[in-house]
């Protein structure tokens, strides 16, 4: 039987610890805090956020790997006329659809191939103008949280707001926050006969089996002591509100109003949602949730992005500062996943395979997807490699 141990018990540690005990291996995974699932834990009640706006994305291999192990559980779908509160900010002023140019840009680039060594800006200013081509890398924020998104591959954004503007929509909310899928799959992975060991520094790599390092890039250059282990990812503001809900009293003739489900920045990159649209158990009964992450650039502040947070919750959320009852500010850095810079793309990032048996898994190294779908790629080609094996059998991918 294999041995091995797995560092980080975040989404990427987890699926490593389950895919290498169904593969017959004896897991251990360590965790260093007192509670496992990384950046996709959920705070505790009243007010239960995650640590930044998330979704659960439907079109990647990672859905159907965790929908064969009944690990998805209840999903909160957005009521229909829910779906129809998304507005954008474009010009300064909210609007319900995105403006012509930017739906120009929409259907030419699905007849175009985006290139790698180009920016984004550039390639879709040539199909549709600048202004819909600024307005589409803004929107395509949402999936990648970059202050930047023009000045990205042209591919790896394009990828994203086809993901993003996909009908039906891709995104999926696990019922009760993310905490509910890790802890399924950590129930899971102890089923298996995984050995889950929370509260578990590992300062010194084992010597007696191959390990496979499942924690930020930041935590494995440290641990690993490899000052190459690097790779650009976002920077953003976090806001989390929680407000008393807007009357909605019907107009005639029309839908009822309130406040919006989710207001995009076609101005500049920035998101914010009311989770409590599709999840009413993440607030109290008469609250509603508002999570928001605005991208920020390397010199600018917390305060940078509150200012255009607020900005957007002034044009979406009636009279918010008069129905708050709760407000957290955050800052966080390099936790947002790869972004692939014009010339380059995910076969470029930090590579798996470090050698001596030593494996990485997360959302910044070496293999495709959208988000955290590069957290389950990788702890599932980790998992092969440690194991000595060129693919995992299918039952298991």
């Amino acid at each position: 039987m294999h041995r091995i141990t797995v560092i980080g018990g975040g989404l990427a540690g987890l699926t490593a610890a389950i895919a290498a005990a169904e593969a017959g291996a004896e897991v251990t995974l360590h965790e260093a805090h007192h509670t496992l699932g990384g950046r996709a834990r959920t705070a505790d009640a009243p007010y239960r956020r995650n640590e930044g706006p998330h979704a659960l994305y439907k079109g990647g291999p990672h859905w159907t790997w965790l929908a064969r192990r009944d690990l998805i559980g209840p999903l909160a779908p957005l009521p229909p006329l829910e779906a129809t509160r998304l507005r954008l900010r474009h010009h300064g002023a909210l609007r319900r659809t995105p403006p012509l140019a930017m739906l120009k840009l929409l259907h030419r680039a699905t007849r175009h191939h985006a290139p790698v060594d180009t920016d984004f800006l550039t390639w879709a200013t040539e199909l549709a103008g600048e202004d819909g081509a600024r307005a589409a890398a803004h929107y395509s924020a949402v999936a990648l949280f970059h202050h930047d998104p023009g000045a990205l591959s042209a591919a790896f954004v394009h990828e994203r707001l086809r993901r993003a503007t996909r009908l039906p929509p891709e995104a999926h909310y696990p019922r009760g926050g993310w905490s509910t899928l890790v802890d399924r799959m950590a129930t899971h992975a102890w089923n298996l006969g995984v050995r889950l060991e929370t509260l578990s520094r590992v300062d010194t790599l084992p010597e007696d089996s191959p390990v496979i390092v499942a924690t930020s890039l930041d935590a494995a250059r440290r641990l690993l002591k490899d000052d190459s282990l690097t790779w650009p990812s976002g920077r953003t503001t976090l806001i989390d509100l929680a407000l008393h809900p807007l009357p909605r009293p019907r107009s005639i003739g029309g839908p009822p109003k309130g406040d919006a489900f989710a207001v995009s920045d076609l101005d500049a990159p920035g998101w914010i949602e009311r989770f409590t649209a599709q999840d009413h158990t993440l607030a109290p009964a008469g609250e509603q949730l508002i999570q928001g992450q605005i991208p920020i650039a390397p010199h600018q502040t917390k305060a940078d992005g509150v200012t255009r947070a607020e900005q957007l919750l002034d044009l979406g959320f009636p009279d918010w500062r008069e129905r708050l009852t709760w407000r957290r500010e955050a800052v966080a850095t390099a936790r947002t996943g790869a972004v692939d810079p014009p010339g380059t793309s995910w076969r470029d990032r930090p590579a798996i395979d470090r050698g001596d048996d030593v494996y990485l898994a997360g959302d910044q190294v070496a293999s495709p997807g959208l988000l955290c779908e590069v957290s389950f790629t990788s702890a599932l080609t980790a998992v092969s490699l440690a194991l000595g094996r060129t693919c995992l059998d299918r039952e298991h991918t």
